[in-house]
């Protein structure tokens, strides 16, 4: 599994990589990457952590990109529709996707001490999890992982 969020890493390039990725992707299939949406991409690779919507939004207010909540709303439903952005149903928030463009299923460790956020890739269809689906006759065609637990930090 490999994971990425917890471990140090070159931030600058992990930005710039996302946002590469995003824009030639976007270019590619012909999608509209507007400027409220490359911004929304770019607050939450900078950031680094999962955001709420409202977060997001006071960062657009103070750059004067917008200032009502529909804004960051339709941006975020946008990214989120084309897998550049992933939504935490825990801390009903989102965060960047490590891995855009890719088809990928995420797995999320979530620290319930500090909130940070790790994603990881696995096969629902692997492991126990695809097991009980085959018992059962099903097939897994989405599935959204989050692990509660202590991040490494917050284990000292």
């Amino acid at each position: 599994m490999d994971s990425v969020g917890f471990t140090s890493h070159d931030h600058n390039r992990c930005i710039s990589g996302g946002l590469q990725t995003v824009e030639d992707f976007c270019k590619t299939n012909r999608l509209q990457l507007t400027p409220v949406r490359r911004r929304v991409l770019e607050i939450l690779l900078q950031q680094h952590r999962a955001l709420g919507a409202y977060e997001i939004l006071d960062f657009l207010r103070d750059e004067g990109l917008g200032s009502q909540p529909p804004v960051a709303y339709r941006a975020l439903d946008f990214l989120v529709k084309h897998g550049f952005v992933h939504k935490i149903e825990r801390l009903n928030a989102f965060i960047a996707c490590m891995h855009p463009g890719e088809t990928h299923t995420p797995v999320f460790m979530i620290c319930r001490s500090c909130d940070s956020v790790a994603e990881a890739q696995r096969e629902p269809m692997h492991g126990q999890l695809g097991d009980v689906a085959r018992a059962a006759g099903f097939v897994i065609e989405r599935a959204v992982i989050e692990a509660e637990g202590l991040c490494p930090k917050c284990q000292g």
